[in-house]
Parts: C-alpha cells; structure tokens; sequence
C-alpha cells in the first residue's frame, strides 16, 4: 500500500489518516470562503458606485440644461425631457452594462470583485440586465438581502441565490 508516510516512514493509522482529510477538507472550504467577496466590500464597492452614479446623473440631468440655457437661453422641452430620462436610465444602463461586459462595475474594480456564476462564467446579458433592474427596483429589500453573506459559505446575498451568481473576489 502507498501513501502518506509519517516522519518514522511508517504509514499513517486510519485515525490519524481520518484527522488529515478532515483538516485537509476544512482548509479547502476556508480557501473556497475567501475567494468570494463579503459584506464589507460589496457595500463599500456600492457606496463608491452611488457616488459615481449620483455625480453622472446629476451632471446628465441639470447639467446638460444648464449648458444649453448659458449657450442659447432657454432650454427645449424634448432637451429638459430626454436628459431627464437619460439621468434615471443611467444606474440600469451602468450595472447592465457593467456586469454583462466585464463582471465589475467601477466600484468592484476598485476593490477586486466581480459579478459572476457559480461556475466563474460571466453574468450574460438576461441575468445582468435583470438583476441590475431588480437591484433598483427593490433597492432596500436588496441591501436588507445582503445580511446573509455573512451566513452563506459561498457569500451570497438573497439576490445572488435568485440570480444564480455569485461575488468573487478576482
């Protein structure tokens, strides 16, 4: 029989070989927590997305009238409306596009996590698009949602278990 040896030369006993899978398993499933993102900095990552985005819409929203209006005087309605529609499509449009293109949004680049499948392929356009809408939608339910990354061994919030994704650390 080959095998683990001990520092003697001699083969481990079934008990001591019982011991190392078990800590072998409890290493592996530590290493397998830390790879996906937790509490923290998802809501630091979205603090800095909020910002981001708020700063977008406002300039889109008032300040693209307000140019118009220092240029030409006064401002069209279909110039007031449009970029008014633009400022409130902006934060679907930003986490969209930012997890069916590259799984970050800028707040998840700057912390290193990413938005993905359990299986580490990316997002796709359906499922981005619908979490994105979802997360907006139900903003407050979202956040209360995403106390259980602390309980789940893979992180997941309550949407990540409806969405089927997962937030990675990458």
């Amino acid at each position: 029989m080959t095998g683990r040896r001990t520092t003697s030369g001699e083969e481990p006993s079934a008990d001591e070989r019982n011991e190392l899978n078990k800590l072998n398993e409890q290493a592996d499933r530590h290493d397998q927590h830390e790879q996906y993102s937790g509490l923290v900095t998802r809501l630091a990552a979205l603090s800095i997305d909020a910002v981001l985005l708020l700063i977008a819409s406002v300039a889109v929203g008032f300040g693209v009238p307000a140019l118009w209006s220092s240029v030409e005087g006064s401002v069209p309605g279909w110039l007031k409306d449009g970029s008014e529609v633009v400022a409130a499509l902006l934060p679907l449009l930003y986490f969209w596009l930012s997890w069916c293109v590259t799984c970050q949004t800028l707040g998840g680049m700057l912390f290193g996590i990413a938005v993905l499948r359990p299986d580490g392929s990316r997002v796709g356009v359906p499922r981005a698009a619908a979490r994105a809408f979802f997360g907006l939608l139900f903003a407050p339910i979202w956040l209360v949602g995403m106390v259980i990354t602390v309980l789940d061994p893979r992180r997941r919030a309550a949407h990540d278990i409806l969405m089927g994704t997962v937030v990675r650390r990458v």
